[in-house]
């Protein structure tokens, strides 16, 4: 089919690199200048395993095209796929400022029907506003057919999940369009999922929402754990055998970041009081995840009276691995409140050192290597569950640091592993390790 996919971000990118290597003709469309003509060269602008040798196969074949100029990615499309940022007001509601600006591009420039396709998160009821304001906006003679598609990618495995994922789900009002797009999807061999334009977009909040409560019960159970002696990890182990509950996301650690879990349980919290419904679990999971942010340098300071002028090495900046998002990440409160308390802080991060000296303290150090970061250092802290990081010699903290003290906020060793390496080790829903 011939498709044309607006927006490059992390959604756009993949759709548009996955479409095209089912056999589709595909067109991405993206404002951005400098974005675009990466793009062309076939340079990927975001880390994500295994994305950029498919953006490099599909240009070479032929099959994937960028462009700035929506008349020339629009042209003779069957589908339009919107795939551009919905971030948060700071009410918590879903900004829809990019989706109102390309509704406005696609009525000004489509020139023949086409099926318009969501893939960005938007609140329920908001494919229905789009079909309405493209409607309202067309200078030609065409018609638009509107549908829902949210994604559910893991960033950092986004393009196994496209191939690999557990469900694939598409809402229409329309069956014809449902059928075009589950002919289009057929490619990907995932269970498909067809329903209706409010219920698709509400499967994908609920499906978010749900995750971010699971990993906040987890880290309330991990904590309170500490204080009575349990061992999370046990508990966890005991609690995913049951069936009816399952150990993903049963993960002890330091909240959930990204651009995706602490945005959508807030707009589906703005959603549920625009008509006037209460949502408390979900208040109180936002709550709990926040608060879970500040634990880690809360052990720190309960360690030690004070971290001014010690040397912190904070090892993982990207808010999960496999990652350059420092979006919402840990990182940026762990390190703030490591630097008002004077800590001259060292980082390392595999991916996201660029992104976090865009966003975290100018004063913050950034180290090449683990070892680099931890060297002649007081304090270790891990944020990140890199495979480099949960890899790293344990001994070598002793070997490098002045006096090894460990805080793990993703629990990356075993409890005998600190025990047999000497260090004194500190984790999340777990006892003490002392040296």
């Amino acid at each position: 089919m011939e498709i044309a996919v607006i927006g490059t971000g992390y959604v756009g990118l993949v759709t548009g690199v996955c479409l095209s290597e089912l056999g589709n003709h595909v067109t991405c469309i993206d404002i951005d200048d400098d974005k675009v003509s990466t793009l062309k060269q076939g340079i990927s602008p975001i880390y994500e395993e295994g994305l950029q040798k498919l953006l490099q196969k599909n240009i070479a074949e032929d099959r994937l095209h960028f462009t700035t100029e929506y008349a020339e990615g629009l042209r003779e499309k069957d589908l339009v796929y919107i795939a551009v940022g919905t971030p948060q007001n700071d009410d918590g509601s879903a900004d829809l400022t990019s989706v109102n600006e390309v509704c406005g591009s696609i009525a000004y420039h489509l020139e023949h029907d086409a099926i318009v396709v969501t893939k960005s998160t938007v609140p329920v009821g908001t494919n229905e506003y789009i079909k309405d304001k493209i409607e309202a906006g067309l200078v030609n003679d065409v018609s638009i057919r509107i549908a829902s598609n949210p994604e559910f990618l893991r960033q950092g495995s986004a393009v196994h999940d496209t191939f690999n994922g557990d469900r694939i789900v598409i809402g229409s009002e329309d069956d014809e369009v449902l059928e075009i797009l589950e002919k289009l999807n057929a490619g990907f061999h995932l269970p498909i999922v067809k329903t209706n334009l409010r219920s698709a977009e509400m499967i994908k909040y609920a499906s978010n929402a749900f995750l971010a409560t699971k990993i906040s019960f987890i880290n309330e159970m991990a904590n309170l754990s500490e204080q009575i002696g349990a061992n999370i990890d046990h508990v966890a182990e005991g609690m995913g055998m049951d069936k009816r509950i399952g150990s993903a996301f049963l993960n002890a650690g330091i909240g959930y970041g990204g651009s995706c879990f602490p945005k959508d349980t807030r707009a589906i919290i703005s959603v549920a009081r625009d008509v006037s419904y209460e949502m408390p679990i979900l208040e109180n999971v936002v709550d709990s995840n926040e608060r879970q942010r500040g634990v880690i340098v809360d052990k720190v300071m309960e360690r030690f009276d004070s971290v001014k002028g010690k040397k912190v090495a904070v090892l993982g900046l990207a808010f999960k691995p496999n990652t350059d998002d420092i979006r919402e990440a840990p990182s940026i409160a762990v390190t703030e409140k490591l630097l008002a308390e004077g800590a001259d802080v060292h980082a390392y991060d595999p991916a996201a050192a660029d992104n976090a000296k865009r966003v975290l303290s100018e004063q913050i150090h950034y180290a090449a290597s683990v070892d680099e970061a931890v060297d002649a250092s007081d304090i270790a802290i891990i944020l990140t569950e890199w495979k480099e990081i949960k890899e790293y010699p344990i001994e070598n903290y002793k070997k490098h640091m002045n006096y090894p003290v460990i805080f793990d906020g993703r629990n990356c060793f075993t409890l005998k592993e600190a025990k047999d390496s000497g260090i004194e080790y500190h984790s999340i829903g777990r006892p003490v390790v002392r040296s």
